[in-house]
């Protein structure tokens, strides 16, 4: 008797098939074409992954820049004035607090600007 490895291939294929769910054309139906569009989705996946973290630092980076103008002083000099006064606040939080709550910002300035 004769063993093959259908089953096993089958599955392989099926779950492929599956990964590539949604894509356009023979890219969600032929084997060879899905593989190869999964490849890069997976790969380009891991790669945006890091660029929106670097993409958010930089938005934060940019409303908080624009809310201490507002206040008269720049972002570089807030954030080495609130280094110096020992206030651990990232990026993400000064940014959520410039929008939010614009007089705990401006609290937060003194602070930077006394340091």
């Amino acid at each position: 008797m004769r063993v093959t490895n259908a089953p096993a291939s089958r599955e392989r294929r099926r779950q492929r098939l599956e990964l590539a769910k949604g894509f356009y054309g023979a890219r969600s139906k032929l084997f060879r074409t899905a593989t190869e569009a999964v490849d890069r989705a997976m790969r380009l996946s891991t790669e945006h992954r890091k660029l929106k973290k670097r993409d958010f630092r930089q938005l934060w980076i940019a409303r908080v820049n624009a809310a201490a103008r507002q206040e008269g002083i720049s972002y570089s000099k807030l954030v080495a004035g609130l280094i110096k006064a020992g206030v651990a606040l990232n990026r993400k939080m000064l940014s959520e607090i410039a929008i939010q709550d614009p007089a705990g910002f401006k609290a937060i300035v003194e602070i930077a600007k006394k340091a």
